[in-house]
């Protein structure tokens, strides 16, 4: 059952600064849960059935404090627009918006390495079209490598997805249908392709066993560098566009 949206909740601080937080009921939880996604740029309350929105109210309140230090270290937006920096598979590309040309996005390298992706036509295009540009890359560096990992697993493969998925990197279905998030494909190649090879591993084993990982290790072995990373910068991700 879906998430009952609630009305947000306005919380003040001590100096005045004023948080919206958004909340919502889950029959799921079990206690009063305040969380900041990196996903959506901001902070959630949770409650249970039978908690009360204004109980929930001064459970925020009683916790801005953690509230303002954890939307403090969000990583700041980076919108897809002419002279933002945007890594694809971990190479940092500048915008370049180029409106006298034609041909959508395409990739300029200079001799000296430096990368930039060129954007064409109209100025409130250029972060569609990048967009665009990215998702395209996700699919063109996803679906190989998912289809590969499956044959060395002897699994079938159906549907490969790629989409803007806010909670997982990556899903397998009960049928062998994989999705995946765009967004990997502005992590380094490798993180990228631990996380293909986690989701093949997952046509085999629905679960995270230690038969599961060892999978995952056939596939990749030294993932949990890969693991690690994901873990660490994987918020980073969520903050363009």
């Amino acid at each position: 059952m879906p998430a009952a949206p609630l009305a947000p909740i306005l919380i003040t601080d001590t100096d005045g600064t004023e948080f919206r937080v958004p909340a919502r009921r889950s029959a799921r939880a079990q206690r009063m849960l305040l969380r900041v996604d990196p996903a959506r740029g901001g902070p959630e309350l949770v409650l249970p059935d039978g908690v009360t929105p204004e109980v929930g109210a001064d459970f925020a309140r009683r916790h801005i404090g953690w509230l303002r230090a954890r939307l403090a270290r969000l990583p700041a937006r980076v919108e897809l627009a002419d002279g933002a920096e945007v890594p694809v598979l971990g190479v940092p590309h500048r915008i370049r918006h180029r409106p006298d040309q034609r041909g959508g996005v395409w990739r300029i390298v200079d001799p000296d390495g430096a990368a930039e992706l060129h954007v064409a036509g109209r100025p409130e295009h250029v972060a569609r079209r990048v967009a665009d540009f990215l998702k395209a890359e996700a699919r063109q560096a996803i679906a190989p490598r998912a289809r590969a990992d499956a044959a060395a697993l002897g699994r079938p493969v159906g549907r490969i997805t790629v989409r803007d998925t806010a909670s997982r990197w990556g899903s397998c279905s009960a049928r062998g249908d994989l999705s995946f998030s765009w967004r990997l494909v502005l992590a380094p190649e490798s993180v990228l392709a631990y996380v293909v090879a986690h989701e093949a591993a997952h046509l085999v084993e629905m679960n995270h066993s230690p038969r599961f990982w060892r999978l995952v290790g056939r596939l990749m072995p030294g993932y949990e560098r890969e693991r690690a990373w994901l873990k660490r910068h994987g918020g980073r991700l969520h903050a363009y566009g």
